[in-house]
């Protein structure tokens, strides 16, 4: 009986192993099927997170409005686009549309014309950000301001331009690629702390404002969306507890994750996603229950960065 056992295991775990892979390609083929044909737009697609959401998309089938503020980059990413789209598979070609969101003057205008050219927007996926980093006294209110106009003035003036056309269809999707920063701040980054967090309020607010008319507002929240060649640096880090937590925090997922992440919530139609390690989930809560030792452990960081001359 152990034997038979012990014989059986390893073809347990084969077909455990197989029904998991058939599972995720059956998954992944439905998302992008959900997407088929749908007007779906992405600003900032020039960032390492666009271009990743645009292949995506592309695959599926999606009509891409492709956003950015370089036109350059914009038809290279075209180029990359087109040059790997499968002739057995249908594909639509991008169109491409020259924004910058920090401009709210121009953002109507080119939500008028993306609607006169496709009569519709299924899909609006809010991914441009600005960042900064740096003592409260050291950032001038002109640059906080510029960061609100990126990350939440302009997102929020696309929206409001789109909305109407779908809750006059009864259908549609917007997707907020947000931060675990909307979720509490950090120090050194007052402004883009401030932005997301304001970013995160009005589409939660959103939300429940047009349930009835079928729309849906997704928030994805990741920790950090890395570079493509950026890593976590070997070191002792350990031996601080606040260095191993920043640390946790600083280096977040990759592109490629998270564009996958937003295909997966708009075919399930997610309302909120956190993209996390256990670490900085841990400190949402802590935040949340604890404020008191939240609010210290980070005073002590700020103490220790101030205290530590920094290398180099």
């Amino acid at each position: 009986m152990g034997v038979m056992a012990m014989l059986m295991l390893p073809l347990l775990l084969l077909g455990i192993s197989g029904l998991l892979f058939i599972y995720q390609e059956v998954s992944r083929l439905w998302s992008k099927s959900a997407v088929q044909n749908k007007v779906v737009v992405i600003t900032d697609a020039i960032s390492g997170l666009g271009k990743e959401c645009a292949r995506v998309f592309h695959t599926g089938g999606a009509r891409l409005v492709l956003c950015g503020k370089n036109w350059e980059r914009l038809e290279n990413l075209y180029d990359a686009l087109t040059s790997v789209a499968d002739p057995r598979k249908q594909t639509f070609t991008p169109k491409l549309v020259l924004l910058d969101l920090a401009d709210i003057s121009c953002v109507q205008d080119v939500a008028k014309e993306v609607l006169d050219c496709y009569g519709c927007v299924d899909i609006l996926i809010n991914n441009a950000s600005v960042k900064v980093k740096g003592p409260v006294d050291k950032i001038s209110l002109e640059l906080d301001k510029k960061i609100m106009d990126a990350n939440y003035f302009g997102p929020i003036t696309l929206t409001k331009v789109l909305l109407p056309n779908m809750i006059s269809r009864r259908t549609g999707q917007i997707v907020l690629v947000n931060n675990i920063q909307g979720k509490f701040g950090i120090p050194f980054r007052t402004a883009y702390s401030a932005s997301k967090h304001a970013a995160l309020g009005f589409f939660d607010c959103l939300r429940a404002e047009v349930e009835e008319y079928d729309v849906v507002v997704s928030t994805v929240s990741p920790t950090f969306i890395r570079s493509y060649h950026v890593y976590p640096e070997q070191g002792n880090w350990e031996s601080s507890i606040l260095k191993f937590f920043f640390r946790k925090l600083a280096y977040g997922v990759h592109p490629e994750e998270v564009a996958e992440e937003v295909m997966r919530t708009v075919r399930r139609k997610k309302q909120e996603v956190f993209m996390a390690n256990p670490i900085p989930k841990a400190a949402v809560y802590i935040r949340t229950f604890f404020p008191e030792f939240f609010f210290a452990v980070v005073a002590c960081g700020v103490k220790e960065k101030l205290n530590v001359p920094e290398e180099g």
